[in-house]
């Protein structure tokens, strides 16, 4: 898949699907880098969950959502009465109207106890989730069994910014302030990829470019996928950040647009980086594989613009986007990612 050449580059309309939305060339990104980042927005009101469920619902009573849950069982830096470690289930949707929290003794870490705390918070709120996501990799045997038991498909998916969100205000909020709070316990994983392996040809475009779009024009494009007019996936976005922020994309043009969409979408995708020692583009999925996507002429011009579409990334918190189109001239993106770089949380 080539790159645009640098001075077409410069000219491509970032990404619009109508002729009415703002257009933004990467000369414009390139000047947006000091644009300051809205603090994030308050918390919002919450449904608490507690795990002493004292109603039952039964099968037929539950209402089976379009919509994912995400979780997180894990030990955290606590120690109980006798010096064991703690566990913890955290349980919540990407919108956190809802929120369930609910410690473990070390000698209930199992599938089968997992399931049964899975089955509680699903009985209390009376739904069922489409899926359970869930980030961390080392997990995923006990957190897959219990969700088959349950009847709920996992994902292990990076794409849980509100989890990992939630978990940092505890570290904050909670474990430091609990008495058995171990601050020598070190964090337990970071988001390690692996090497990056070849992209199948399915999932090559023709040609692609740096972009940029006026967050306005952003959450257009998200509407477009929540109506399920466009594949893609969207995140929730602070909503005080200014409509004219630019936030930085890269575009994939081919004239089998909807095809490539369509087999994207069977991806779980992270975030796209630019890799200057390769002169790539690097597309990570899951929770820990990565893909070389694309490639660009090793030139200091492309490697400055490489560089700066970084620094246009790092000034909207990691924010970015992934869209498949036609051509820079097509009126309707084929599909359409909103994706964040992950740091992983703390514990």
């Amino acid at each position: 898949m080539e790159a645009m050449s640098c001075v077409t580059r410069a000219r491509i309309a970032c990404v619009a699907p109508t002729a009415s939305k703002p257009r933004a060339s990467c000369a414009a990104a390139r000047r947006s880098m000091t644009t300051p980042i809205a603090q994030p927005r308050s918390s919002t009101k919450r449904t608490a969950v507690t795990s002493n469920a004292t109603n039952e619902a039964t099968e037929s009573e539950i209402k089976k959502l379009t919509t994912d849950w995400q979780i997180d069982f894990c030990s955290r830096p606590l120690r109980d009465d006798r010096g064991k470690k703690v566990w913890e289930l955290l349980v919540t949707d990407d919108a956190r109207t809802f929120e369930h929290a609910e410690y473990f003794p070390n000698n209930r870490i199992n599938s089968v106890e997992l399931a049964r705390a899975l089955e509680r918070v699903m009985a209390e709120k009376k739904e069922k989730p489409r899926r359970f996501k869930f980030f961390r990799a080392q997990m995923q045997t006990i957190i897959s069994r219990a969700c088959n038991e349950v009847d709920v498909q996992p994902l292990a998916s990076r794409r849980c910014q509100t989890m990992t969100k939630w978990l940092n205000e505890r570290v904050e909020n909670v474990y430091k302030k609990h008495p058995g709070y171990d601050a020598s316990a070190p964090p337990l994983m970071a988001f390690e990829a692996t090497a990056p392996k070849r992209l199948p040809d399915a999932l090559r475009g023709e040609s692609w470019a740096f972009v940029a779009l006026p967050l306005v024009g952003v959450r257009e494009e998200m509407e477009q996928v929540k109506r399920g007019r466009v594949f893609g996936a969207t995140l929730e976005i602070d909503e005080n950040l200014p409509d004219d922020t630019l936030i930085p994309g890269i575009a994939v043009y081919t004239s089998r647009a909807a095809a490539l969409a369509g087999w994207t979408k069977g991806l779980e995708l992270a975030c796209i980086s630019s890799d200057t020692q390769t002169s790539s583009i690097v597309l990570e999925t899951g929770v820990n594989d990565s893909w070389s996507y694309a490639f660009f002429r090793k030139s200091p011009e492309l490697t400055k613009e490489a560089k700066e579409w970084e620094e246009v990334k790092r000034a909207c918190n990691g924010l970015h986007f992934l869209a498949i189109q036609t051509d820079e001239e097509a009126e309707a993106t084929d599909g359409f990612w909103i994706l964040q770089d992950s740091d992983p949380a703390k514990f």
